[in-house]
């Protein structure tokens, strides 16, 4: 029997260690990897080949989600499943954009992880079905959700920076961890302080800090 290979990417080893016991139980399933960050989860799609990548989004290097544009980039065929603890109706739709086919929360049963990468293996797309209502429920509004949050405004790398400075990161060290240069980010800063209506960079640390403290 051809197993599915899978690769397994948490910056946390008792979560990593965890989904990986649980797939390996699967008779058709194996694990040929993990990964602890994006560089090193690269190095492992690249040399392995992987069917499947599950992912986290908070990762030590640069984020999930640039993991996911950096495996799409290699259109080798590699099927993601990003599995966090991050809002789903704020992330969900960007992970699909940037090419995976599938979230899921860490929150839900072992069943349902398994099935929802049994769904994707079958070339489908997997939501939860409060995401999937959501979906739908937006498509057939004419105006916009109200209830969607004004920080879903934010570009991936404008919500990456806005991520980092809730955490209490500098300038400095946000430039160094996404080896962009101190200018761009300054840059990012700009625009989501104009996107969320903040006036100045206390205000902007302070709205970030909030957001950070109630994920």
């Amino acid at each position: 029997m051809k197993k599915t290979r899978i690769v397994v990417v948490d910056d946390h080893p008792i979560v990593r260690q965890g989904l990986s016991q649980l797939l390996a139980a699967e008779a058709d399933f194996e694990v040929i990897g993990q990964a602890s960050d994006a560089g090193a989860a690269m190095d492992l799609v690249e040399r392995l080949h992987p069917d499947m990548v599950i992912a986290d989004l908070s990762l030590k290097d640069v984020s999930g989600m640039e993991l996911i544009k950096q495996i799409r980039a290699r259109n080798d065929g590699t099927k993601i499943l990003v599995s966090s603890m991050h809002d789903e109706k704020l992330y969900a739709e960007r992970c699909l954009h940037a090419g995976a086919m599938g979230y899921i929360s860490k929150e839900e049963t072992p069943e349902k992880i398994v099935g929802a990468i049994r769904q994707i293996l079958n070339g489908k797309v997997y939501l939860s079905p409060e995401m999937s209502e959501h979906f739908l429920s937006r498509m057939v509004k004419a105006s916009p959700d109200p209830e969607r949050p004004s920080i879903s405004t934010l570009s991936d790398r404008e919500l990456e920076v806005f991520e980092l400075i809730g955490r209490g990161m500098t300038t400095r060290k946000i430039a160094s961890m996404l080896n962009l240069s101190m200018k761009t980010i300054e840059t990012y800063r700009e625009n989501i302080k104009i996107k969320l209506s903040l006036a100045n960079s206390t205000e902007l640390i302070r709205r970030a800090v909030q957001w950070q403290e109630t994920r």
